[in-house]
Order: C-alpha cells, then structure tokens, then sequence
C-alpha cells in the first residue's frame, strides 16, 4: 500500500501538475530513500510523525548534504502529504511541523566586461573547423552575441525562428516560461552579426540558426558550441547561457538601468527574482572600492 499511495502521487504530479520528468525522478527518489532509511520501522505514510521527519532531517545534515538539496527533498515529502491528505483523507501532514534549514543564498557567477568580450570575439579569431561550412563562425559569432545582447535563456534562443527578429526595430520576440511574449532589444553589434550570418548562410525562413545539416540547431549543440570557445579563451571557470544571461543583467544594472526594466528584458514574473543581481552590482561596487580607495583598508 505504501508504494501504491507512491504511484498515485507521481501519476497525479505528471499528469494533473504536469511536472517535468527531472521533478518526478526527484520526488520518486526522495519518497524511496526515506523508506530505505525507516528500514524495518516503517509500516505505512500514516502512521509517520513529525519525529520521524525531524530525525531524517537531522541524518541529512550529518551527511552534510547542501541545502538546497535537503530543501528539494522536503518539498516532496510535503507536495506528498498535501496529495494523500486531500486525496486521501489523511488527517494531516507531519511534514508541516518540520522546521527546515534556510536557502543558501548564492550569488550569479558574473563574467567582467573583457571576458564577455573575448568570449564574443573568438568564433571570427579562431581558425574554421576543416569541412565545415563557411557561415559557421558567422553563425557561432550571431549566436554567442545575442545571448550578450539579449540575456536570453538557452531555450528561448534555441527556438527562435527567421520572423522573430524584427531588422527594422531591432528587436526579438521571445516566448519564454510559459508561454509568455517579450520583445527585447537586440545591439547594433549583435544585429550586424546576426545579418552577416544569415547573408552568408542564405537562411531565409524557419529556424534562425542551423545546424551543418540545415536543421534547427539543438539547444545541446548550442551548448557544446559555448565550451568549444570557452576552452580557447582565458576565462577560468565554466561559463553556461545562463551566465552570459546573468552577465547581461548585472552589467545593464552596474551601467545605471532601472530593475523594473531589467525585469521586463529578462521576462521575470516576480521583481523578488531580479533583485539578486542588485547584490552582485554593490559586491562589485564594494570591490572596486576596496581595491581603488587609498584608504579603504
């Protein structure tokens, strides 16, 4: 019955929640290794205590394990109980009683100006890759300089189609997290790049950037095209879209933009969300402080 009760959940998340396949393996996970932990003490969902959780909650952080990921666990273990409680006439939720630790606050990993730039700079500088079409570059060039322009998600750029970008207006329109249209503005030197690109490769419908064999480009090639020049650049960590996305935030707001248009661009619901980067800005701040006032120190 335990693992019955199980099924129900993951079949209600899937198909009543529509979770992601990477939720449900989450959840799937953190419902068996509790079971695993309770051994030979535990019966059935019911018969467990706010205790019983505390007590696991008190393992996991001897295990050291991050909070993030104690947090993620908790979370199925809660969205569990709200299910069988009002699917399942369970009088409550021993979960609720739980006190868990807070979120570690981490800041967005930010490339400095110069990085971005030798970054954007290195698919024209790099030698071409023998019997590859000679738009490549052009297209890498496009693609590494309009997710700097843009901040646009991984996703968001992998899906762009010819008719999304607006020549005259400068602008592309994004369908992001649910659904949801933006129109951002695209540099003159991203919108250059994106124009050499298209007149070398003569795309002129559907999909905006193309693989070697003229198909949508995956948004996994995209990535490997980012590490392909990542490792020929000086940077010394790992740079994904995403930190090119943060990258163009904090720089916007370092440069004297306002967080309610940092927010528009970005195409986040919640203001709470782009604040983040206002304390990667005075970070930066507090550093170039430290590091150019005589008596900072």
């Amino acid at each position: 019955m335990p693992v019955e009760y199980e099924e129900k959940f993951i079949e209600f998340m899937e198909t009543e929640k529509n979770c992601s396949p990477r939720t449900l393996e989450n959840y799937t996970l953190a419902l068996r290794v509790f079971r695993e932990w309770m051994g030979d003490k535990f019966s059935d969902w019911r018969t467990l205590s706010g205790d019983h959780f505390r007590a696991y909650l008190f393992e996991l952080l001897k295990a050291e394990l991050s909070r993030s990921t104690i947090r993620l666990r908790f979370a199925a273990y809660r969205s569990f109980y709200k299910f069988l409680v009002h699917r399942h006439g369970f009088p409550k939720s021993p979960v609720a009683e739980v006190e868990l630790p807070k979120a570690e606050k981490s800041l967005p990993v930010v490339l400095t100006l110069s990085q971005c730039v030798e970054l954007l700079e290195l698919p024209l500088k790099l030698p071409p890759e023998k019997q590859a079409p000679d738009w490549m570059p052009l297209r890498d060039a496009a693609i590494l300089e309009l997710f700097y322009s843009a901040g646009l998600r991984l996703a968001e750029l992998a899906s762009l189609d010819i008719d999304d970008i607006d020549y005259r207006a400068e602008t592309v329109r994004v369908i992001g997290k649910g659904s949801k249209e933006r129109l951002v503005p695209i540099g003159s030197v991203a919108m250059t790049a994106i124009q050499n690109y298209r007149s070398q490769s003569k795309v002129h419908e559907g999909p905006l950037f193309l693989s070697k064999l003229r198909k949508r480009l995956s948004t996994r090639s995209i990535n490997f095209i980012l590490k392909k020049y990542l490792r020929h650049s000086s940077i010394p960590f790992n740079v994904t879209p995403h930190k090119l996305r943060h990258s163009f935030a904090t720089h916007l707001l370092d440069n004297g933009a306002d967080l309610r248009s940092v927010q528009s661009l970005l195409g986040h619901s919640s203001l709470s969300t782009t604040q983040i980067y206002t304390h990667v800005t005075k970070e930066r701040l507090r550093d170039a402080y430290d590091s150019a006032h005589p008596r900072a120190k």
